[in-house]
């Protein structure tokens, strides 16, 4: 099975280098982005499989440059990542067609498995910490 090929998107370039650490060694990085419309050249040249977004970005939010990628056909699959443990945050990514919604202070046990169902079709939501969301 060949690798999923991610772009990952932050404005903060200490979380891009953790982010690439944490996945790299189960996916193929390809890219990366320091604000939302940087991420939608980067996605329309390289074709990345997933994204990996943080929400608020110069530019573009998250959730925006999200929806955009999926009407283009730019990737198959968009991962929140965020600081925001907001139901209505999470509401708005779905509603945008985002399969991940992943807090920050959880990457390290939630985002390879949030990018794993995200590219089955399936959504994946980091737990608030008080019970299912």
């Amino acid at each position: 099975m060949t690798s999923l090929r991610l772009l990952i998107a932050d404005d903060h370039e200490d979380l891009l280098r953790e982010i690439t650490t944490l996945v790299e060694a189960e996916f193929e990085v390809i890219g990366i982005a320091h604000n939302g419309t940087a991420l939608l050249e980067a996605a329309a040249e390289l074709n990345p499989d997933v994204v990996v977004t943080d929400f608020r970005m110069p530019g573009l939010s998250g959730i925006e440059a999200g929806r955009k990628l999926l009407e283009q056909g730019a990737c198959k699959a968009v991962v929140l990542l965020t600081m925001y443990a907001d139901q209505r945050l999470v509401d708005r990514a779905l509603e945008a067609g985002i399969r991940g919604y992943v807090l920050k202070v959880k990457a390290g046990e939630d985002l390879i498995p949030a990018i794993r169902s995200a590219i089955r079709g399936e959504t994946f939501v980091s737990s608030f910490g008080v019970g299912p969301v």
